[in-house]
């Protein structure tokens, strides 16, 4: 930043005048930045690896068209960020907090119809993408009524979404709830229903058939919550509260600590998770099976970029907040939309993995 910017940047944090460098960040587009590197990552992660894994065709045997073999994983990368965003959303009156009603109620006001928006979105995502999973079982035909049912009736991962779409639908009705009467609704009861909707979603990845199956399913459910609430609560925090510098001093402390935690548990849980997973299936033979085979390279990918967080994470963290409580103009905005871009990435890598192939024996 030049003697000129950061001059402008202190007036506007001054003045509080809106769509000016300041605060922290900056409003309109450059204050959108981490929303949109969170959908570009996590849309191009996912195209690149689906790319990657792509089924070589077998004379005699359909495979599924590229419509549903590309637009598959990018309903699940979006229905993802879709409850990512819903997550994000309901933490963020309880970070605002409720004793500065006149400084926290403008930036509700825009989160709340957000958060109705997105759940929508959630609940469509989540349908379609059962539409498309049975078109995938069903190569070269129409997904009818029928066979959705079908598969619903006999896959778990069809009967979690649509699970998950029931609590997006439960929470959009909160939701219209909480646009209309504002904090009178708990917003507690959006966090469980957002959280509670996404326990599902590890449903739809590869199983473990051995007596770990439990632990590690209780890990992926870890991994996907806190992923979530980090993800989610970075986003909403640099597109709607890094414009108000006092408001980002007072909540970016609260969630530092929770982002620490997430920190750790999204960590240790994501290595569990894509390790444990080699580890007991038949025949997989480590460490060589994570060189050779797709899964095994998309796991490490997945550990590459999560290591690539935490110096993203510390900067913020021991760099920027200091000089963000004391009122003083960063590029805060900027930094998270790095972060998020990376976290975009590995959501793209993780929607691979549930797909990509184990190697057998």
């Amino acid at each position: 930043m030049t003697a000129g910017e950061s001059g402008a940047a202190t007036a506007a944090g001054r003045t509080g005048e809106p769509g000016t460098t300041g605060t922290t960040g900056t409003t309109g587009t450059t204050g959108r930045l981490p929303a949109w590197g969170l959908v570009a990552g996590a849309v191009s992660a996912v195209l690149v690896a689906t790319a990657f894994g792509a089924a070589e065709a077998v004379p005699g045997i359909a495979l599924p068209s590229p419509v549903v073999e590309y637009g598959l994983p990018v309903l699940r990368v979006l229905l993802d960020l879709a409850a990512v965003a819903v997550v994000g959303l309901s933490f963020l009156p309880k970070l605002l907090g409720f004793d500065d009603p006149e400084r926290t109620e403008p930036v509700m006001r825009r989160a709340r119809p957000l958060a109705l928006s997105f759940a929508w979105a959630w609940a469509v995502l989540a349908l379609l993408t059962i539409v498309f999973l049975a078109a995938e079982l069903n190569p070269g035909t129409f997904p009818t009524p029928g066979a959705v049912a079908a598969y619903v009736d006999k896959f778990g991962a069809g009967q979690g979404l649509l699970f998950s779409a029931a609590c997006a639908l439960a929470y959009a009705g909160i939701g219209l709830l909480a646009v209309r009467f504002g904090e009178k609704v708990p917003a507690e009861l959006r966090i469980v229903i957002a959280l509670f909707g996404l326990l599902p979603i590890p449903v739809t990845g590869h199983a473990v058939d051995s007596v770990w199956h439990d632990p590690i399913m209780v890990s992926m459910e870890l991994h996907v919550l806190g992923a979530a609430a980090w993800t989610g609560g970075l986003v909403v925090i640099a597109v709607l509260v890094a414009p108000e510098r006092e408001l980002l001093a007072r909540i970016l402390p609260r969630f530092s600590r929770l982002a620490t935690l997430a920190l750790v548990v999204v960590g240790l849980s994501g290595l569990v998770n894509g390790l444990g997973t080699m580890a007991l299936t038949p025949g997989v033979q480590l460490p060589g099976d994570l060189l050779s085979s797709e899964y095994g390279l998309l796991v490490l990918a997945k550990v590459a970029l999560t290591a690539l967080l935490v110096p993203l994470a510390a900067h913020i963290r021991f760099r920027l907040l200091p000089r963000i409580e004391r009122r003083e103009g960063t590029a805060v905005a900027a930094w998270a939309a790095a972060e998020v871009t990376v976290m975009g990435l590995a959501y793209g890598i993780a929607v691979a993995l549930t797909t990509a192939q184990i190697p057998p024996g």
